[in-house]
């Protein structure tokens, strides 16, 4: 098929050689004489190619919608359609592993959480320092908001220390009425179970085999492994909390998130506190129940 650019190059040739007219060698070509006529109005695209471009070398492990959505907040552009074609033009893509073919089983759906602080996940990810020595990082994420709610890294992390720091975020965000996570020995060992029975949260362990049932952590796992741990070389522990500590400021307050709208993890828990926030007040005059019977 003879795209509209080559056949405008054959009328030019055929009514600049003075073979034909206008009209007949757009007949016999086969194109509209508006198209031939047609003087592109596109608009300079050298400030947002920069842009692109800048975005693309800091986080080269986003896609065109992720840096779409940056793009967008900076008031740069507006149709991803013309992102998509810078993208493409300047040879960003990012290259994806092709994902293997699962068998057509009836998949069914996840409970989702109603509201924020309602139901965590946590899971575990291992790395390992330039030296060779291995080190465990805790991510903790809230199922609603999608945000990340701590982190913990060291070479080990025991029961204990797994508990201590739940009561750490307990005291800063509130604890949820549940905790998805899998059957790893910190995870059933007797202080875990010692601190679900003090504060009252439920552990829910997923079937063993079978990590989709933790798929908010786990796809978290491997956002945070394909952007911050494939992307970083760490020559000691405390550097690597301090990397990993940063990115995890940038994914809450500023990586768009595709579940929520392209928004932050932490714009988005903001705008549902302020949605789940009472109208009013009790009056102080009447004690709680009997403001809801009247």
């Amino acid at each position: 098929m003879v795209k509209p650019a080559v056949r405008r190059k054959q009328v030019q040739h055929l009514v600049s050689g003075k073979l034909l007219s206008e009209r007949r060698a757009c007949g016999l070509v086969g194109i509209s004489r508006s198209v031939v006529q047609y003087n592109s109005r596109r608009r300079c695209d050298a400030t947002l190619r920069l842009r692109l471009k800048e975005l693309a070398e800091r986080y080269p492990r986003y896609g065109y919608l992720m840096l779409h959505a940056f793009l967008k907040q900076e008031g740069l552009v507006q149709n991803a359609k013309r992102t998509y074609r810078l993208y493409t033009e300047e040879g960003l893509q990012v290259r994806t592993k092709k994902r293997r073919k699962l068998p057509n089983v009836p998949r069914q759906p996840m409970v989702l959480p109603s509201r924020q602080t309602e139901r965590w996940s946590l899971d575990f990810v291992s790395d390992q320092l330039a030296t060779g020595r291995r080190f465990r990082t805790l991510n903790i994420v809230d199922d609603y908001t999608r945000e990340c709610v701590g982190q913990l890294v060291d070479t080990s992390i025991s029961g204990q220390r797994l508990a201590a720091f739940l009561d750490a975020l307990g005291n800063q965000h509130g604890l949820p009425r549940e905790i998805v996570l899998d059957n790893g020995p910190e995870l059933t060992s007797k202080a875990m179970f010692l601190w679900s029975q003090r504060t009252g949260v439920k552990l829910n362990f997923i079937q063993p085999g079978k990590p989709v049932q933790n798929a908010f952590c786990e796809s978290f796992n491997g956002t945070f492994r394909d952007n911050c741990l494939n992307q970083h070389w760490f020559m000691s522990l405390k550097e690597a909390r301090s990397v990993i500590n940063e990115w995890r400021k940038h994914y809450n307050e500023e990586r768009p998130h595709s579940s929520l709208g392209y928004q932050p993890p932490a714009t988005f828990a903001k705008l549902q506190a302020r949605r789940f926030q009472s109208p009013a007040a009790p009056s102080a005059n009447l004690p709680v129940a009997e403001k809801a019977v009247a």
